[in-house]
């Protein structure tokens, strides 16, 4: 009988499931992955038992499916903004498709006509006109990185935990997937085109000079809370800059950088929000430079 922790030899990676999750079989029981690619052969450690099925984290792969790829962003595998990433775009749009078609005939109980395949995109990359970053004054740590810490916090009797970081080891990036309160620090993003990276960096770069709060999650302090940069195809950015209360001199020095380094910024605008969520869509949005709204074509 499979237990918690068990480890599991030679699974065939037969299909993909939803959020990045694959799908083997292990005596008649299906098992959801995390990790693997559809073809590939693996060890996985089960982390998960339910009634009709099992969860599981792919510790080892045996055998290299046909399909993969190699990932180009350094974040993938924490950032659960590109979950397949390591598997060609064909294979993707292949999967997409088919989970569209399954959840219409299978779950929705539809008759479907013959659907056509998935026009694939030109564009692969820097495809998206917004993301929004979060500032967080807990920094969560990649495994390497915890590995690293721990070795000293072994010497000074003093454990960390995975993925948390040491005090005052700041980040300006995305939430680990279902996790409200963990922030990596994003490096590069290949989601959304210049001056997406330079003006995220650009502004965690004046912050910690300036000695400006990052904003603690979980007890609800500090004063940046998050950043939000639209592109435009007609040329036009916008940035949105939320902090927690009003201080005139901080946020004056993080927009005044932003308006002298970033000419191309067309909008530039701040919001103050006290509230516990990052939400501003009932908050007043203050123009602090240029236009209070951007352009898009279609």
């Amino acid at each position: 009988m499979v237990k918690k922790g068990d480890i599991l030899d030679n699974l065939l990676v037969e299909t993909m499931a939803s959020e990045g999750k694959t799908i083997a079989k292990t005596d008649g029981m299906v098992i959801f992955l995390q990790g693997g690619a559809p073809g590939d052969t693996v060890q996985a450690e089960v982390t998960k038992i339910k009634s009709n099925y099992l969860e599981g984290q792919v510790t080892a792969i045996q055998q290299l499916s046909p399909h993969r790829t190699s990932p180009f962003c350094i974040h993938f595998g924490m950032c659960g903004g590109c979950s397949w990433q390591h598997i060609d775009y064909e294979t993707q749009l292949f999967y997409k498709q088919k989970q569209v078609v399954d959840n219409l005939e299978r779950i929705g109980g539809l008759v479907l006509p013959a659907i056509r395949p998935i026009i694939p995109s030109p564009s692969t990359r820097y495809y998206r006109n917004r993301l929004d970053f979060t500032f967080s004054a807990n920094r969560w740590l990649t495994k390497a990185e915890v590995n690293a810490q721990q070795s000293i916090s072994d010497r000074n009797s003093s454990p960390l935990r995975p993925g948390e970081g040491p005090g005052g080891e700041v980040a300006l990036g995305f939430h680990i997937p279902r996790m409200y309160d963990k922030v990596f620090d994003v490096t590069e993003c290949h989601l959304q085109p210049d001056p997406s990276n330079a003006i995220r960096l650009a502004v965690k770069e004046i912050a910690v000079k300036e000695g400006i709060d990052f904003f603690d999650l979980r007890k609800q302090v500090g004063f940046l809370r998050s950043l939000t940069i639209r592109t435009a195809n007609t040329g036009d950015v916008m940035t949105i800059l939320q902090v927690a209360y009003e201080k005139k001199e901080w946020t004056d020095q993080i927009l005044t950088t932003l308006s002298e380094k970033f000419p191309e910024i067309t909008s530039l605008l701040y919001v103050i929000n006290g509230k516990r969520n990052d939400t501003f869509g009932d908050l007043e949005i203050l123009c602090w430079k240029g236009k209070p709204y951007i352009t898009e074509t279609m």
